[in-house]
């Protein structure tokens, strides 16, 4: 009923192959993102190809493509994500491409960001720095973002003992 059984159907033209697209950039999974509920506390690192909602307590760090922490949530340690939305408790540096940090966050540590967003009566304390690629050399953005201070020179030190030493009777 559906075949062709006709020995007169012409067959159908194959398109040449073209060549291959270029690959696509990090995406989002369509599944539903990974939840960390209210009651759950983690000691430790937490890797997610796709998003994760946090309500509860991380002791580590987090790194996913989408982030939510929520109203009551806390996390101890360094977060890196493609989006980052904070409305409970960071204490560490977030690096993400986009950042919004809502009325009811509270943010202790730095921000290495591509976009950065504050709702009135967000609490942040830290730097904040704009990078084209916040995700990328951890190394360069933990030098820059980290105040220099620069250590004592022991030349330094021995000529200011020269300076200060008593003076002998012969130069007198």
């Amino acid at each position: 009923m559906f075949s062709n059984k006709s020995k007169d159907a012409a067959p159908v033209p194959q398109a040449p192959l073209a060549a291959p697209l270029p690959a696509p950039k990090r995406t989002r999974s369509m599944s539903a993102p990974s939840i960390i509920s209210a009651d759950m506390v983690i000691n430790g690192t937490i890797n997610s190809s796709g998003d994760i909602q946090i309500d509860g307590r991380i002791e580590g760090d987090v790194r996913s493509v989408g982030l939510v922490i929520g109203d009551k949530a806390e996390i101890n340690g360094e977060v890196l994500a493609e989006d980052v939305t904070v409305r409970g408790k960071v204490t560490g540096r977030i690096r993400a491409r986009k950042v919004l940090l809502a009325a009811t966050s509270h943010v202790e540590g730095d921000i290495l960001h591509e976009a950065f967003a504050v709702e009135s009566g967000a609490f942040f304390e830290g730097n904040c720095r704009h990078s084209d690629n916040p995700l990328g050399d951890s190394q360069q953005s933990e030098t820059k973002l980290a105040p220099q201070h620069p250590a004592p020179q022991p030349a330094a030190a021995a000529s200011a003992a020269a300076l200060f030493a008593p003076l002998s009777p012969a130069t007198t």
